[in-house]
Order: structure tokens, then sequence, then C-alpha cells
């Protein structure tokens, strides 16, 4: 089946870039399974193994103790976390919801309360492998960007704590394949139109039907809102991309008027899929706090503010949880970094595509400390992005963007819409405390992003054998070296003992200690 003309597309036999005139989804779907199933099993290892350690002295490390407690909370409470020994709840319940199911498993201990996180972890790099899969019709490629997801630093101890990003970037990487499975499912359909010679029926068009993968993609996104209310960045510019998607479907079927046919045939449809699906089920995640006597601003109305009003036509619950909102909303605006007293840890987001100022989330010395052989022993858990990718963000963006401009390549226009979600709003308050572990949404996309341009470095079919053999080697050395550097910095990952000495020589930079 032939999805329409596409600018750039992938040989379904293949590796490198196809012909023009065809996009024809891979064929090799046994092998495509396999492949994941082996590298999701790769994943889950990593992210599991020696999953209860450190800890604390038994407890939770670094912010983990904000969550970890808030996540037994919901399983005692009915799903709500009112948390006394807090003044406010920060953020929505969803992830603190799934925290309490390890916790639920397990008991309040170390892999109780990280269960979950691993879980997911191991999500992102199956759904990886497989969005990879889609955007460059390449069983191969997949799996290379299989390989980079879990040889990433960043992601994997993000995997392997209590807090709350790791489960952020499972509902957006999710939502992203939706969206691209509803490309793919646009043009099958327009296909089937222009097949028939109906195309021209209507200058706007024909009508697509009822598109349940950008459905599913508000659905997930309404989650991702639920989880952290950044998840709204990523409906902004997925729904942006959702309509460029649908006129270019268009343009490339012949339709007379493709902009305005997407105006009158697409627009409304996203909205609904895009806007009032994600706010439906954002608000269906407080269903828990909905049911409670002792939610946080729970029975607002009527105590902090009034019955009565020019809102008062709105139910009381609602308007309660509005009060809510606006004090999270208010407690994130003023999280500043005190002037001249900056925390120890925090990065600004520039800092992030190279991961340049990494975090310490546990360290221990000293008597308690053995087995790494030395006198003096060191056990540190360090989320650090994996050099050999992140150092060369800059260089692989700018590949991106070219590629999307100028080659008119929709599939590093996806990768960057995904990227920019995670990273481009940071910029819009400066002054707020920042911490690298806010990029780890940016991780998949970045990925994403390394394994199209180790498709191109690759090659196509029809550039001669000697090109393609040289350009298979170049890709074996650098997901080696991948792969390599990721087992180097494992030590410091993980809390494995190790010497001091060998503690010294991981810190590669100034800004790393």
């Amino acid at each position: 089946m032939t999805l329409l003309a596409a600018p750039v597309s992938r040989d379904a036999s293949g590796t490198g870039l196809a012909p023009h005139a065809r996009d024809e989804p891979p064929t090799d779907r046994l092998r495509g399974w396999v492949v994941t199933a082996v590298l999701t099993a790769i994943a889950a290892f990593t992210r599991f193994y020696g999953l209860g350690t450190p800890t604390d002295a038994g407890t939770p490390i670094f912010d983990e103790k904000h969550y970890v407690p808030q996540a037994y909370q919901a399983l005692t409470n009915g799903g709500v976390e009112d948390n006394p020994g807090y003044e406010l709840i920060v953020h929505p319940p969803v992830a603190k919801q799934l925290m309490a199911i390890g916790e639920w498993i397990f008991g309040y201990t170390p892999v109780g309360w990280r269960f979950a996180s691993a879980v997911v972890g191991v999500v992102i790099v199956l759904l990886v492998i497989r969005i990879v899969r889609r955007l460059t019709r390449s069983t191969l490629i997949g799996a290379i960007a299989g390989i980079l997801m879990i040889s990433d630093g960043l992601t994997f101890v993000t995997s392997r704590v209590g807090m709350l990003d790791i489960f952020l970037v499972v509902f957006i990487v999710a939502a992203l394949g939706c969206l691209v499975v509803d490309r793919d499912q646009v043009r099958a359909r327009m296909q089937v139109v222009v097949d028939e010679g109906r195309i021209h029926d209507s200058p706007f068009g024909p009508r697509l039907g009822v598109r349940w993968w950008r459905f599913g993609a508000g659905v997930l996104l309404g989650i991702s809102c639920g989880t952290k209310w950044n998840g709204l960045f990523f409906i902004v510019f997925y729904g942006v991309m959702c309509v460029g998607m649908d006129v270019a479907a268009r343009r490339a079927a012949g339709v007379t008027r493709p902009w305005v046919g997407t105006l009158v045939r697409d627009v409304g449809p996203a909205l609904y899929a895009l806007v009032v699906i994600p706010l439906l089920v954002y608000l269906a995640t407080w269903w828990a706090w909905f049911s409670s006597e002792t939610g946080v601003d729970r029975w607002a109305v009527g105590q902090q503010i009034g019955n009565g009003g020019q809102y008062s036509f709105v139910p009381a619950a609602f308007r309660s949880l509005w009060y809510y909102s606006a004090h999270v909303l208010n407690f994130h605006e003023h999280l500043v970094t005190p002037a001249g007293h900056p925390h120890p840890y925090e990065s600004k987001p520039w800092t992030w595509p190279m991961a340049l100022r990494p975090m310490l989330y546990a360290y221990s010395t000293g008597p308690l400390v053995t087995g790494c052989g030395a006198v003096s022993c060191v056990g540190a858990v360090m989320l650090v992005g994996t050099p050999a990718m992140w150092w060369l963000a800059v260089p692989v963006l700018g590949w991106s963007l070219w590629r999307a401009v100028f080659g008119r390549d929709w599939r590093y226009m996806v990768v960057l819409v995904g990227y920019g979600a995670a990273f481009l709003p940071w910029f819009t308050n400066i002054d707020r405390q920042m911490y690298l572990f806010y990029a780890a949404a940016m991780a998949p996309f970045l990925i994403m992003a390394i394994a199209l341009v180790l498709g191109d470095i690759l090659g196509r079919a029809r550039d001669g054998f000697e090109r393609r053999k040289t350009g298979l080697l170049v890709v074996c050395l650098y997901v080696g070296l991948v792969v390599a550097n990721f087992a180097w910095l494992w030590p410091i990952l993980t809390g494995t003992a190790i010497s001091a000495a060998q503690w010294q020589a991981e810190l590669w930079l100034p800004s790393w200690r």
C-alpha cells in the first residue's frame, strides 16, 4: 500500500532513504517485534538490577523524600495525598498514584517506591524503538535507537528513583507515537480516495472519519498534565504539528485547497481530540481529590472563598480545584533562585542540551561503604546524560533543523517538535529554580534525532556497497562508543562502591564536581 507521495521516506526493506515517491510502512513485522522484545528485556534488566539501592539509611534519597511519602499516603488514603507534613501538594496526582502501585505490591521499601518508575522506564525504551522504526521504516534504525535509549545515563537514573519526571516522559512519548501512527493512517485513507478518483469531489478534500490514534494522543496528553503541568506545552506543540501534518497530507494527495481543507475538515476535530479530551481526562485524574474529605482545598468554596460571585454557576468542586491550582501556580512562580544563594546543583536550561551540570542524588563514603578493594570507598548516584550522546546535541540539533527546514524531512520535524516542547518553555521564567532532572523529557527526542542522523550516515540502498559499508562501520563504532561510555558511568549511575580515585576519574568536567 502506497501512503501517498512524501518529501522523504525510508525503504521498507533496508535502512537508507527511499525514493521520494513512496512511503511504505515496514514489512518485517515479526523481526521488528523480536528485536523490540530482546531490547526491551535488556532494558528491563538494566532498570531493575539493584533497584533497591542506594538509600539514605533505608529512607528515600534526594527528592524521593517528597514524593514517596505522598505516594504512600495516596495508597492508604483512597488515592489522594493530603500530606499534613507539607504546606502544599504542588503536583497533580497521577505519578504518585502509579508509584503507590509499587508500594502496594512490595510495601514501603526502596523497590516498592521505585518499581513503577522502572516499569515506565522500560516502556519508554519500547516506545522509542517502535516510533523510530516507524519514522525511518527501518527495524535496524529502530534497534539502534533502542540501544541508545538503554544507554542514556539521565533516563537510566530517572527510571530508578521515586520521582515524577519519568512518568511525564512516558506519556508524552506515547502521545507522539500515536500522532505518528495517525499521520500514516491519514495518508492511507487519502490514498484510498485518490485510488477511487474522488480526491477532487471537493476542493477541500475528503472527510477522514474518526481518527482514534489522535484521540488516544489526547487521552495520553491529558494524563501527562495529570502528572505534571508541563504536559500542557506538549498539547500546544503537538497540536500545531498535527495541523501541519494534515496540510501536508492533503497537499500530497492533490487537494485543490489544502490549507482551507485542513481548516474546514481537520482543525475542529483536532481541537476536540487534543484540547477538549485532554481537559476532560485531566479533570478525571483528580477523581480521588473530588471524592475526598481531606484533599488540600477540597472544600475551599464556602471557606477560603465565598459561595456567590460571578462564577457561582460553576460547580463548587471545580471552583475549589481552580482555587487550589492557583495556589500551586503561585508556588511555582515564586520558586526562584535566592539572590546570591543558588542551590549547589541548580542549572539553567541553556546548559541542559549538553547536560553540563549533573545532579548528585546520593553520596556516601566512610566505613559503611565497602567492597571496592580500596581503603576508602565511595558510593554515589549522579544524574548525568551519557556524554557520547549529550555532548553532540548542538550539531545533531543543527543538522535536524537543516533537514527539517531545507530538506523538508517530516521525521526530523516531528523530533524537533517534541524536543522544543520539552526545552523551550523553560526560558519563559529564567529566575525559577531549575535542575537537570527537568531535562528528562528532552532525552527521548535527542536520541530519536541521533538515530535519524545515524540513518543518514548509514546511507541509502542505492548508494553503493562501499558507501554503505563505510556508513555501517561508522555507525557501529559510534554505537559501541555510546555503550562503552554508559558502562564506564555505570558505577556512578547505580551507587556501586568504587575507590576514591575512580570516583575522581568519573568526574570528567569541573561542572560535574
